[in-house]
This record gives C-alpha cells, structure tokens and sequence, in this order.
C-alpha cells in the first residue's frame, strides 16, 4: 500500500494525525487476519517542514532536501512507534536499494523474510539525496520540466509490488478514485469505477505531493502488466483497506493484464542459452503445474548463462521436458545444484530468488 502526501499530511503541511492512525489501526487488523502488509509512504519533506518551524512549502530544491533530510528519521520515529503500539514490528528501506539487480534481488528477499516474521516493511523515497522526486514537485509550483511524470513513491509502490509478487497494490490518495473530469469545477465529472491499464496517463500534480493522478495511474499500469491489480481511492474514506478487500466498489480499479500467453509464447521462441538437468522429484512436481524449480532438484548444470536467460529443462536421459527463465546465472546454479533453498546466501553470500527458475516463468511440455 501507499500513502501520499495529501494521505499523511493536511495540504502537505500538517501532520494529519488521527487519518494516519487510523490507517495504521487498518493495516495491523489485517495483519491479525494473516494478511501480509508492505507499506510505502511520503511525508518526509512535509514532517522536516514542520521540526524546522516552515508554513511554505520551499521552492528551493536544496532546502526541500534539507526538509526531506530532518523528515525521513521522524517519518520512520512515526510508524515505528504508531506499529508498536498495536504489537507490530516496523522496517525501513529506502529507494536505493532497488537501483542495481544484484542489490534489488537481496532486497526483495529481504522483505519477503520481514513479511515472513511478521514485521511490516516501511519504504520511502530517499528525498534527502535522490532528486528525481523533488523535481517533480516543480509541476505543483507551475514549474516547466522535461521529468517523466511518474513520482517516485508512486512508481516505487509499484516497482516493490512487482518485485514481491504482491496479490493486489492499493494507492491512496486525497481523491476517491480517477474521474472524467475536475470534480471540483465539472459538475457532471463521474467516477472511473474501471480503468483499462491501457488509458494513457491523466491529470496533474497535487499541491504537497510529487506525482498527481498521472503519476498514480502509471505506476498501476506498471503493476498492472505484470499481473497486480491496482486500486486507487481515497485516504480519507472510512475502513478504506477492510472495505476494499471485502469487495467495495470504492476508488478507481486498474485490473491486472493477463500477460501469460504472451511470457509463454516468449518462453518457448527465445533461443536456449543452456540447461539445468532435473531430479525425477523435481520433474514429477514440475508438471503437476503447482511448483517452481528448486535447487535442491537440480542435478547438473550444462552452457553458460546470464540471469534472465532462457535455459531448457532435462531429465537425467538427456530428454527436454521444458523451458524457462533462470533467476541465477550458470556458474551461481552450478554451485546451487542439490542444495536446500535456505543455504542459498552461505553458498553466494547473497540471496535472491528461493528458486533457479519460478513457476510462472516456466513452460513445461515442451
């Protein structure tokens, strides 16, 4: 889930207090339902502003980054403490773990450990160094500037989303949702209950945030096509998690796009770049369709490959019985062959992926 400015703040200025515990309060009742909970949230620049006494928010960049700088330790103070009194761990990470692969794949693991333990991982955008953010603000002070509008927090909910496989991201916002127009000066603008992940990328900045509904429907286009249903609503809105995951028609939906057609046509015409020879274990549980290739079921590794790559799947005569994408490179599976999944980062000293290749990255049959 992620939190905007207009959600933790009161017109990007004030703390907006009592929304934010109620949010809080929300996601720790699903977390009691056994539901896992990743949060990303903005706010830093608006909470720096407030310790150093600003009533504007500054047009400067490097002061805005100096407000960001003081924020980021009170936004983290914040949530920790807010989680902690409902019994509930909090975890911070920033944007730039996710910059390189190799660091992205230990972040993803990371958070998968902390959903594991039931901690709740806290992301944000680091705005004290990371420009990309504060120059998009430029648009909410009637700035020109060639940025992509695709605010940071935004796309970074949507990056974790894509990176954990998350079943469903929810963007709330100061708005109930996408509509055909203004609802402020257009009578007649209607709510989007459903938004094609298609529709090209609309509206404009908010006035103490970075990204605006633009921003907010590219990132649930980005989630969208690779199959995380996006939901867009209203901060404000009373029981919004509960009432959204019991099926309430309330926001704006961007369904996911079913891309596998399309990843197992790839899968099939991309040109093998080796092999990964598999135990019959691994083969029998391979194609009753419910599982993804383990080291542990790997016996012999054949080629050289890169991460990413296409490799084929073989049985111990030397037969293809599939294809698919490794998570490891060739030397890092010939190393990882018949291991247990745990031993991972003591035979790397890194982990990424449990599994050499995922089950829907494989194609079996073939």
């Amino acid at each position: 889930m992620k939190l905007g400015t207009q959600v933790v703040t009161h017109d990007g200025r004030s703390l907006a207090l009592g929304r934010l515990m109620s949010l809080v309060e929300g996601m720790a009742r699903l977390r009691q339902e056994g539901r896992q909970v990743l949060l990303v949230s903005s706010g830093a620049v608006a909470l720096g502003m407030r310790q150093l006494g600003l009533a504007e928010r500054p047009r400067s960049l490097g002061l805005r980054q100096a407000c960001a700088a003081v924020g980021q330790g009170h936004l983290v103070a914040l949530y920790t403490q807010a989680f902690a009194q409902l019994g509930l761990t909090a975890a911070l990470l920033t944007e730039g773990d996710l910059g390189e692969r190799d660091r992205a794949l230990c972040v993803r693991t990371t958070l998968m450990r902390l959903l594991e333990l039931k901690a709740v991982p806290v992301l944000n955008e680091n705005d004290s160094v990371s420009i990309r953010e504060l120059v998009e603000h430029r648009r909410g002070l009637g700035e020109a500037s060639s940025t992509p509008a695709f605010g940071d927090n935004d796309g970074l909910s949507a990056r974790v989303a894509v990176s954990i496989d998350a079943d469903l991201l929810v963007l709330l916002t100061d708005v109930d949702g996408l509509y055909t127009g203004d609802p402020r000066v257009d009578p007649d603008a209607r709510r989007l209950e459903v938004l094609d992940a298609d529709a090209p990328p609309l509206g404009e900045a908010s006035p103490g945030g970075t990204g605006g509904m633009a921003s907010k429907i590219e990132a649930a286009r980005l989630a969208a096509r690779a199959g995380i249903p996006t939901v867009i609503a209203s901060g404000s809105t009373p029981d919004v998690l509960a009432r959204l995951l019991g099926g309430e028609s309330l926001g704006t939906v961007v369904p996911a796009v079913d891309r596998r057609g399309e990843r197992r046509q790839r899968i099939a015409q991309a040109p093998q770049a080796g092999a990964l020879v598999i135990n019959e274990g691994a083969l029998a549980a391979l194609e009753g369709g419910r599982a993804s290739l383990l080291p542990i079921g790997v016996v012999q590794v054949e080629g050289a490959f890169s991460a990413g790559e296409v490799v084929e799947l073989r049985d111990a005569s030397g037969r293809v019985r599939g294809r698919g994408l490794v998570n490891y490179d060739a030397g890092a599976c010939r190393r990882l062959a018949g291991r247990h999944s745990e031993d991972i980062e003591e035979v790397l000293g890194w982990r990424g992926y449990d599994a050499l290749v995922t089950r829907d990255n494989l194609l079996m049959g073939s």
